[in-house]
């Protein structure tokens, strides 16, 4: 399937953050929950805090909300977990996410492409004879539609970091 198909085909995603203990086996046990109740993991971003003894997870999934809530009370309930929660509420939160798109671009092309990847407010990040690296960041939203702009171009390779999610103002994630 064409990667514009998968855009446009993508169901609704809920956005789940979890605080952990920062051991091993943790992203296993919790990685579980999501496999047993069908929820399908679509991306996962997993860092230390400032507090190396804990680690922020972010995991975006796609499934049924009634089913979402059982899971994030499962996870709340394992010994390494010190929060779970969904944010449904964009505007409470700042999301983002980064991609390295690798295209082809011929010479004939290249002003062209890069007035798109300014136009984006991204930046070309490797620049080769007949291919370019562009890094965009952004909404979800926004890099779909880098990545269905740049298909009449030629995309050689698209890695995508997941996202990221923090808080707005006091609130904590």
């Amino acid at each position: 399937m064409a990667i514009i198909e998968l855009i446009k085909n993508r169901p609704h995603i809920h956005t789940i953050s979890l605080l952990v203990a920062n051991k091993p086996g943790v992203l296993l046990r919790i990685s579980l929950i999501f496999s047993r109740r069908g929820f399908n993991i679509e991306s996962l971003v997993v860092s230390p805090t400032l507090d190396g003894r804990y680690s922020r997870m972010t995991i975006t999934a796609h499934g049924e909300p009634s089913v979402l809530e059982q899971i994030i009370k499962q996870a709340s309930k394992l010994i390494d977990v010190v929060h779970a929660s969904e944010h449904k509420d964009s505007r409470e939160v700042v999301e983002k996410e980064l991609a390295l798109i690798k295209v082809h671009a011929k010479a004939e092309k290249r002003a062209e492409l890069l007035q798109v990847i300014q136009h984006f407010k991204s930046i070309t990040i490797d620049l080769g004879p007949e291919e370019l690296i562009i890094q965009v960041t952004g909404s979800t939203e926004k890099l779909d539609a880098m990545v269905a702009f740049l298909q009449d171009y030629g995309i050689i390779e698209l890695v995508r970091t997941g996202k990221v999610v923090m808080g707005r103002g006091k609130m904590t994630t």
